[in-house]
């Protein structure tokens, strides 16, 4: 099929002021998730929180609407509160070609005044786009409309159906967006060859000894839970302790847990991913990972050097709230910790909670559930689908090693693991180390440059998927 898509820019150029501003008008939206109880100071009232929520949110539609009016035409949606559920029909719509998934809201900026632009300004420079959500993930909503609005301009057609889901709610777990959303494809018997969300990104240095950026394609995802430590004593006045306070006694179950992790491992989804990237490794490493089942323990150890590929061989152990005591002079009658596990595929929620309490072994010490938690994806490998996200990478970033991995935190994707063959968290931007802290962090900006790249990956899959079936 001949069409206009063809006269793009090299996937070096960056994008036009006007593309770059349809961008910075949604990030000037404040979709701002936040977890109950979450943040610090006073709370506002939650009906005007909502509505204000609401306002936010109405504009970020409208804004799509204004922005995008091909696809809202032409394309069927529904809405889930907040959440945007687009149905572009194939040509022959008995089948379902890909699922494209990714999240209008966004994470609190609570330190507006460490940013080097106010968060929700939606500036545009020369160089970058700048915002809270401009990589997590209104970059990757935007792109999708740009690159789909593109398509039917040309007059472009999927062979098979794809469906956009938009959530709303992703950083609060999706409950009321990727939930119902999902619901509904199941309803509806959808089964479709490709999956594509967040997580993978291009990275530039964080794998140790690879030289060339390294194009992660995550095909699945750790697990999550969250584990409370809580103790109850007697109290009384500081002058008269006991042999262990409550606080002392938490403070020992912690440190026993956060110094006996999980065990490392080596899984299925990391032997390919070395293999993958084994050409690319010095010459000593490719000969270990020649013996890879027999050198299995001494990869983990390596991989568990540091933090960023430690989450791949192992169920991580964060400790990240400790509650307690109300005076200097006063023992605490209760006190409490959280702890935050990422479950590695063959690992459960179950056996995290266990290994909290062998390793504990205090009865005095109440461990249980909080909140959200999820198994990890059951068996994350490849599917039919992954060569053709992998090509898709090589034409935009020639210059990458393309591989897989598992994404550390947790995605919509979990909500609709069972309605795909083939699962990509993935996008085609380049990020380094210190890009990657403005995911949730201060600062958070998009190049020019890495935003073309986004939607020239959209538009080359909308291309693939109006071509006549490929060999599967």
């Amino acid at each position: 099929m001949s069409t206009n898509l063809e006269a793009r820019p090299s996937s070096g150029d960056p994008v036009d002021d006007a593309t770059a501003e349809r961008l910075a008008v949604a990030l000037r939206c404040v979709t701002v998730s936040r977890e109950e109880g979450a943040g610090s100071g006073a709370k506002p009232d939650p009906a005007a929180a909502q509505a204000s929520l609401d306002t936010e949110f109405r504009r970020l539609g409208a804004h799509l609407e204004e922005s995008f009016p091909r696809v809202h035409a032409e394309l069927e949606l529904e809405k889930f509160g907040h959440s945007r559920l687009y149905t572009w029909r194939g040509v022959d719509d008995t089948r379902t070609a890909a699922l494209l998934l990714a999240h209008q809201d966004v994470v609190p900026a609570d330190e507006p005044g460490r940013w080097t632009h106010p968060p929700f300004a939606g500036v545009v420079d020369e160089e970058f786009i700048w915002g809270r959500g401009a990589i997590d993930d209104k970059s990757r909503v935007l792109a999708i409309l740009e690159a789909a609005e593109a398509a039917l301009a040309a007059g472009l057609r999927p062979r098979h159906t794809v469906y956009l889901a938009f959530g709303h709610d992703e950083e609060v777990f999706g409950d009321t967006g990727a939930v119902q959303m999902a619901g509904r494809l199941r309803e509806r018997g959808v089964r479709a060859d490709l999956l594509l969300d967040e997580g993978g990104v291009i990275t530039d240095g964080i794998v140790r000894e690879v030289r060339i950026p390294v194009a992660t394609i995550m095909v699945g995802e750790k697990g999550y839970a969250t584990v409370r430590l809580s103790v109850t004593d007697t109290g009384g006045h500081s002058s008269m302790p006991g042999r262990q306070t409550a606080i002392g006694r938490l403070a020992r179950a912690v440190s026993r847990v956060q110094d006996h992790p999980m065990p490392l491992r080596i899984t299925p989804v990391v032997t390919d991913m070395l293999a993958r990237l084994r050409p690319h490794l010095p010459a000593a490493k490719r000969r270990l990972l020649g013996f890879a089942g027999a050198a299995a323990p001494v990869v983990a150890r390596i991989l568990a050097a540091t933090p960023q590929t430690e989450s791949l061989v192992r169920t991580t152990t964060a400790p990240t709230v400790i509650r307690g005591g109300v005076k200097a002079n006063v023992l605490p009658q209760q006190a409490e910790a959280l702890i935050n596990f990422r479950i590695l595929p063959g690992d459960t929620v179950e056996s995290v909670l266990a290994h909290c309490r062998r390793t504990v072994r205090d009865g005095q010490v109440s461990i249980e559930l909080v909140g959200m938690s999820a198994e990890p994806s059951p068996a994350p490998a490849p599917g039919p689908q992954f060569d053709l996200i992998a090509e898709l990478t090589r034409q935009v970033a020639p210059e990458a090693a393309v591989t897989t991995g598992l994404v550390p935190g947790a995605t919509d994707s979990r909500h609709y693991d069972d309605l795909a063959a083939t699962r990509c968290n993935f996008a085609p931007i380049r990020l380094t180390a210190a890009d990657l802290e403005r995911i949730h962090g201060n600062d958070e900006r998009l190049s020019r440059v890495n935003y073309a790249r986004l939607i020239e990956f959209n538009r080359r899959l909308f291309t693939a998927l109006a071509e006549p079936d490929r060999k599967r």
